[in-house]
């Protein structure tokens, strides 16, 4: 490794599917602080192994290992600066641990070591850690809301710790599906706290114009900072836009009450360079997904919690949002009305369909089936990206049959959630059951589903054709793995660091296999 600049292959998008090497990755992120976060990864895992020897475990070290955890995520932070600011607070947190306890803190591992591994063992270590920054950005989500789980803040340092022993297949494999179990717990937890604090989401459809006037567009996922953004600009007359994964907060009740929260501004987070181009706005980061900003509007971008870029205006943990209400004054925001439509022309979106909704109405449901009305579910969520190939989710749900739902989650629901596919006995076809966190939603459903027919939710008449780009969807699919899902469909790619002899372990335990053509999957999952 010694002679890349770099190496990282934990997106979908990088280089040549096999992994970014040069001076910088595919998503903007620069040498320096992909080694940075190699950096701040070893200092974590030295952390996790001295608090282990130690016997310790308090808030502190779980809360310096998820920030950590996930400023590693992609398109969250490509400050270097920041990133070693951090490493050097986990690296102070080991030697007073290892000094309260009167040990040596263990050094620092060199992340190296996993990406130079034997091949089966650098994959299933990747999935472990990859896995672990997706379920640390949920734990994260969850805590500033005052939500935590003792299992969850425990786990990130046992399984970092277990990172840097030489480990087996036979002991990593068990350990990547703890990663998903854990991740359901951690997302149930999530969505106790979201819910718990703003509600049970609710079928809302959401304009896609733009009103006259300055305004804020706020993006990521963190509904704790959309609600004090919203507190924020009462009486300003700054209207807020809500842009990618935070399109559902316009179904939880105690967000929606706002009525400067006007819409939903442009459509997922790889077209924002196009999308944000000469727009009158400010725009808020809250997580991923940031890209580096083009110089004609990135004086407008502010980020906050563990998001940064150089040179864009950091909110602290004050969060105080004047400079960017004051920013969006400034700026004024449009004359007329201004319309961006989806992908495919729609200029309305409907989101709501957590749980709650849906098993509301699950006897309709069930007796639909029953009467043959609906003959089949198609859960098709994941994440959006930049990569050709994308646009097969768009095709896939244009041509599935009348008599089949269209269950989605997270940003992939961009390439069709502006599409109108109609109703099925007073239910739409296509229901948004929210963020990509909201797969617990999915899973509960699913499960009620599988209860009511006294059936495995294997044996349901349901299929997941999921798209991927970063470390959420990993975890998730962990999440899914764990609970012996069969028969996923994944794409637009296989992950990179997914070796051969890993991916025959979950196509024969699993069934998993990528996407091929709109059709040719269709017909296979209807059984045509």
């Amino acid at each position: 490794m010694a002679t890349e600049q770099m190496f990282c292959f934990q997106c979908e998008q990088v280089a040549k599917c096999e992994a970014c090497t040069g001076s910088a990755g595919v998503c903007g992120k620069p040498a320096d602080v992909a080694d940075a976060q190699d950096a701040l990864t070893g200092a974590m895992i030295a952390l996790a192994r001295t608090a282990r020897e130690a016997g310790v475990k308090n808030d502190r070290i779980c809360d310096l290992i998820v920030d950590g955890l996930f400023t590693c995520m992609t398109n969250v932070n490509f400050d270097g600066q920041a990133v070693t600011a951090l490493k050097d607070a986990v690296r102070a947190e080991t030697g007073a641990v290892a000094a309260a306890a009167g040990n040596e803190p263990v050094s620092d591992y060199d992340v190296d070591q996993i990406w130079g591994d034997d091949e089966d063992i650098r994959s299933l270590k990747s999935l472990v850690l990859f896995g672990l920054r997706g379920t640390a950005a949920y734990a994260y989500h969850a805590r500033v809301l005052g939500y935590r789980d003792a299992t969850v803040d425990e786990f990130f340092a046992d399984a970092l710790a277990q990172l840097a022993e030489p480990g087996s297949v036979d002991a990593l494999l068990p350990l990547a599906l703890k990663v998903g179990e854990v991740n359901l717990g951690c997302m149930r937890l999530l969505d106790e706290a979201n819910t718990g604090t703003y509600g049970t989401p609710e079928p809302t459809t959401v304009a896609m114009e733009v009103q006259p006037g300055p305004f804020i567009v706020i993006s990521g996922h963190d509904l704790h900072d959309l609600k004090l953004l919203l507190e924020q600009t009462e009486g300003t007359g700054v209207s807020v836009y809500t842009h990618g994964e935070m399109l559902p907060a316009h179904a939880y009740p105690e967000l929606k009450k706002y009525p400067q929260l006007k819409g939903n501004f442009g459509t997922a987070w790889q077209n924002q360079k196009k999308e944000f181009d000469g727009v009158p706005a400010a725009f808020l980061f809250t997580t991923n997904c940031l890209m580096p900003p083009k110089e004609s509007y990135a004086d407008n971008v502010f980020t906050t919690e563990v998001v940064a870029f150089p040179g864009c205006t950091h909110i602290g943990p004050d969060k105080d949002f004047g400079p960017v209400i004051q920013k969006a004054l400034e700026l004024g925001g449009y004359d007329e009305p201004h319309t961006i439509p989806g992908i495919n022309g729609g200029t309305t979106m409907t989101t709501g369909f957590a749980q709650g909704t849906v098993l509301s109405v699950a006897d309709t449901v069930v007796d639909a089936v029953k009467s043959g009305a609906i003959k089949h579910f198609f859960l098709v969520a994941g994440c959006d990206g930049a990569r050709p190939g994308r646009n097969y989710y768009t095709d896939f749900v244009k041509a599935t049959p009348d008599d089949t739902v269209v269950l989605t989650l997270a940003c992939g629901k961009y390439r069709f959630n502006d599409l109108d596919l109609g109703e099925i006995g007073g239910l739409p076809r296509l229901m948004d059951m929210g963020q990509c966190n909201d797969a617990y939603s999915a899973i509960q459903v699913a499960v009620a589903l599988a209860r009511a027919f006294d059936c495995s939710v294997n044996d349901l008449p349901l299929s997941m054709v999921l798209s991927w780009y970063e470390q959420k969807a990993v975890c998730i699919l962990l999440t899914l793995l764990y609970l012996g899902i069969q028969n996923i469909k994944l794409g637009p790619t296989l992950p990179a660091f997914v070796s051969p002899g890993v991916l025959d372990v979950l196509v024969e335990n699993y069934g998993i296999g990528p996407i091929t053509t709109p059709e040719a999957d269709l017909a296979e999952l209807l059984g045509e």
